[in-house]
């Protein structure tokens, strides 16, 4: 399956392809799964009904957070950023929101530690920490914000809540990836 190829385009018909491979009413019954529901209805809430393109991506977080209930938000951020991530914190905590920011860097791990290929002795980013301090402090949803390749993989993996991205990290085209197709 190449969505990118296809021509036809029948799935936006609420018409199914004839190259999916997973079973609709498998899905559709998974969606009805009162969590999943819950967060369909949020994200809805978000989209919908001409709101579309009117709210920031961090004012969606908020939106969706609150109607969601939550009251808890992890911080999982690359300490690079940590003037943004402290405005982030301020933001959720001005909102009404528990807020648990976590650097990258926590724990203070030497890089040849955590990677045995390398004999660089100055600090390591700690992905796996991260996502073991934020889940003790039983959020109810993170927020990942400019965590390197690799380090948003470990952390994604490791995570036990609720996850979305706020902002990806790319020095190059200063944290909009999609510059890239651009030049």
């Amino acid at each position: 399956m190449d969505c990118t190829r296809c021509n036809i385009k029948t799935c936006r018909t609420t018409e199914s392809c004839q190259s999916q491979k997973f079973d609709n009413e498998t899905l559709i019954a998974e969606y009805h799964l009162p969590d999943n529901q819950k967060i369909v209805q949020a994200a809805a809430e978000l989209v919908d009904h001409g709101r579309a393109g009117t709210l920031s991506r961090l004012q969606e977080i908020i939106e969706f957070s609150k109607s969601m209930n939550f009251n808890r938000i992890g911080l999982a951020y690359c300490y690079g950023m940590e003037k943004d991530a402290a405005l982030v914190a301020q933001i959720f905590r001005e909102s009404g929101f528990k807020t648990y920011p976590v650097s990258c860097t926590t724990g203070g791990f030497k890089q040849s530690a955590v990677n045995e290929n390398s004999t660089i002795e100055s600090v390591s980013c700690n992905p796996l920490a991260q996502a073991e301090q934020i889940n003790t402090q039983n959020v109810d949803f993170t927020v990942s914000m400019g965590l390197c390749l690799g380090h948003d993989i470990l952390f994604q993996k490791n995570i036990k809540s609720y996850t979305t991205t706020l902002l990806v990290k790319d020095r190059v085209y200063n944290h909009n990836p999609i510059n890239a197709l651009k030049n």
